[in-house]
């Protein structure tokens, strides 16, 4: 790959969400700015090659799409009153030194209006993935333990009913934008745990997807100042964030929590995810009756704090954390929360518990390679160590990810010594 390739890849990769959210904001149509945004790709890689790479590459790309838009409207049968439009539009949000100086309310306008109600919830938070997010339905799929085919049929026809909804597509407020929040709460939910564990790739963390979703956090606590769930979100994207530097070594290699420095940890992102877990627990002590209950976000954040509160996994409340789990699994139903919890009564109870849990949802998440890989740790700590090993690789052979795959190899091989030793 050239330079100029590798520069255009990587702005692409980090911009073009960026880049569709202000289109989308000039064009009021969702089509139309994907295609301008393709459009200026297509013009860097003819162009970057032989010119160099631009000072400003995603300025570059913006200017270059917003051309082809005023092009385009002007040969159109709307040319006066489509082109005065997009003059006065454009002139107001962009100068000729463009820079995203307003990314922040393109980005959260958009996730709204993806949020739109014409469209179910997984599908709100799918096609949000993909155009907010710029996620790959690869990476959707791992997140919603479902195939890629489904994960781009259902993008395919969110978006033609999207196109059917016109000059609908506008930035919601009053109820329509609240009722919109949950499906943005849970796209952001999910841009963090991309990055926080990737699904494929040589790199096991994304930060730059983990920064996004604590940026959009925090505007959604400036959005919604009384609402418990938005800063029960922000203070667990906080806190998990905390571990990133921590999960791996130095040499790149994925780190587990048992094995982290947990003087690596970040404590200014420790203090803001405490100070955020209280702000929802003050919310919520002034809720009026039966709205004293916290959220999947909040529940999720209290187990984050009880890791980060710890000295060290052995001195960690795991009680408290497997009862905060049945909470949770009780709210969401999710069979993925009932295998947390089987950890936490592995550690809380004894090996044995974790693995009668874990039998019980297992036929529930089929194909996931962490069923394997937390049967796998029980398995060790029973003893059984040839067992735990097999569990260990053929969890390495589902997994996605290069870097945990070889975590998960070395472990099963450090297993298969003791075995053999034994």
């Amino acid at each position: 790959m050239t330079d100029a390739a590798a520069a255009l890849d990587e702005v692409w990769r980090r911009e073009s969400p960026r880049l569709v959210s202000a289109l989308l904001r000039i064009t009021r149509d969702l089509g139309r700015a994907e295609d301008l945004a393709q459009e200026a790709l297509a013009a860097a890689l003819a162009q970057w090659p032989s010119d160099g790479v631009p000072d400003n590459p995603a300025a570059w790309l913006m200017t270059t799409a917003k051309r082809r838009a005023v092009d385009q409207l002007r040969a159109g049968e709307r040319q006066a009153r489509a082109y005065a439009e997009l003059s006065v539009r454009a002139a107001e949000a962009y100068e000729e030194s463009f820079t995203f100086d307003h990314v922040e309310d393109d980005q959260l306008r958009l996730m709204l209006i993806c949020a739109h109600p014409s469209l179910s919830d997984d599908t709100r938070t799918v096609l949000t993935l993909r155009l907010v997010a710029g996620l790959t339905t690869r990476e959707i799929a791992r997140a919603y333990l479902t195939s890629e085919a489904t994960v781009a049929s259902r993008i395919s026809r969110a978006k033609r009913t999207l196109g059917t909804a016109g000059a609908a597509l506008e930035e919601p407020t009053g109820q329509d934008r609240a009722d919109r929040i949950g499906s943005v709460m849970a796209v952001v939910y999910l841009l963090f745990n991309e990055g926080y564990a990737a699904t494929a790739g040589v790199d096991w963390t994304r930060p730059a997807l983990c920064a996004e979703a604590v940026r959009v956090a925090t505007l959604l606590t400036r959005l919604l100042p009384d609402d418990p769930e938005a800063h029960g979100l922000l203070a667990l994207l906080e806190l998990q964030s905390s571990r990133l530097d921590a999960r791996l070594d130095a040499t790149g290699e994925a780190v587990l929590l048992a094995d982290q420095d947990r003087t690596r940890w970040d404590a200014a992102a420790i203090a803001r995810g405490l100070a955020a877990l209280d702000a929802a627990a003050r919310l919520l002590l002034a809720a009026g009756p039966g709205e004293t209950e916290p959220g999947r976000y909040a529940l999720q954040a209290a187990i984050a704090a009880e890791h980060a509160r710890a000295p060290s996994v052995e001195q960690t409340d795991w009680p408290r954390i497997a009862g905060l789990y049945e909470r949770l699994a009780l709210l969401t139903g999710s069979a993925v929360v009932e295998l947390n919890r089987a950890v936490a009564l592995g550690m809380a109870v004894g090996p044995q518990a974790g693995i009668d849990l874990l039998d019980q949802v297992a036929s529930l998440l089929p194909g996931y390679h962490l069923v394997p890989a937390v049967r796998g740790d029980l398995l060790a700590r029973l003893g059984r160590d040839a067992e735990a090993a097999a569990e260990l690789r053929r969890a390495a052979a589902l997994a996605g990810n290069e870097r945990e795959r070889a975590l998960l190899n070395r472990r099963a091989a450090a297993l298969d010594e003791v075995a053999e030793g034994s």
